[in-house]
């Protein structure tokens, strides 16, 4: 479970573009619940996952993941239980090393290490049928650089890295966003069959609304720094993305405009 209490980040303080990103947000994700974020440009929606994982300090609030306290965790301390997947395919993984080399590192994300070098043979077994599951034929090519995979391929390599040791919390931030439409189905398709596997508490920021509706188990829609609508349960399964459009435009008492907010 993760606590979010009184949260709130300032840009600029004290000067003429001071923005308050996040004003007094608080909400709580129960375990294994798939909440899935939408709002316009300067919502908040990526400020909010950069404290979660302790990109940006903020100014008041706190975080509290399965009881531990991580308001003032460094981003390094934080990433032993917390997962992320970023819009930027290139993010997340090392092109310049093997597939293999790569998820050896997620693998041994907060564990320790013995002396021993290289990768145990127990372990390449593993990595071998972990990535038979994306369907991509990776399993075949682990001893290729991941600088040479297309950013669908590298997209769903990083999400397997993100929740190959169980996380407390799964963050995806658009990771969908730079896929073609094809290859985006793939990566949500795969990112649904983690979630519910691995029983996985998620974050997933689009800009998608009808994915936002049709993903996950509850939707919030954010602006200017807080939560707006919070639908879960009998009400998100019948509403539509006409219904999440009214809802903004009743709450936040303005239209909807922004180019990059999909329909469909």
């Amino acid at each position: 479970m993760m606590e979010i209490t009184g949260l709130r980040k300032i840009f600029g303080k004290g000067t003429i573009n001071e923005k308050v990103a996040l004003a007094n947000f608080s909400m709580t994700v129960g375990d294994g619940e798939f909440v899935t974020v939408i709002g316009g440009n300067g919502a908040g929606k990526s400020t909010l996952m950069n404290c979660i994982a302790g990109v940006y300090e903020t100014e008041e609030g706190k975080i509290v993941l399965d009881g531990k306290d991580m308001t003032t965790m460094p981003e390094h301390l934080r990433s032993q239980w917390i997962g992320r997947v970023f819009q930027d395919p290139s993010k997340g993984t090392a092109f310049d090393m093997t597939i293999e080399q790569n998820l050896a590192i997620a693998y041994g994300k907060g564990k320790l290490r013995g002396l021993t070098p290289g990768i145990k043979k127990s372990e390449v077994d593993f990595f071998r049928e972990q990535l038979v599951l994306l369907g991509l034929g990776l399993e075949d090519r682990m001893k290729h650089k991941v600088g040479l995979l297309s950013g669908g391929q590298r997209q769903a390599l990083t999400l397997l890295m993100a929740t190959i040791v169980k996380p407390k919390l799964l963050l995806l931030d658009e990771h969908t966003a730079a896929l073609d439409p094809p290859t985006a189905k793939t990566v949500l398709a795969l990112t649904d069959r983690f979630v519910s596997e691995h029983g996985l508490s998620t974050f997933m920021i689009t800009h998608n609304m009808k994915a936002a509706l049709s993903h996950g188990t509850r939707t919030i829609m954010m602006h200017e720094g807080r939560i707006i609508l919070d639908v879960s349960g009998k009400e998100r399964e019948t509403m539509t993305v006409e219904d999440l459009i009214e809802q903004f435009e009743k709450k936040a008492g303005q239209e909807l405009d922004n180019d990059r907010m999909l329909l469909g």
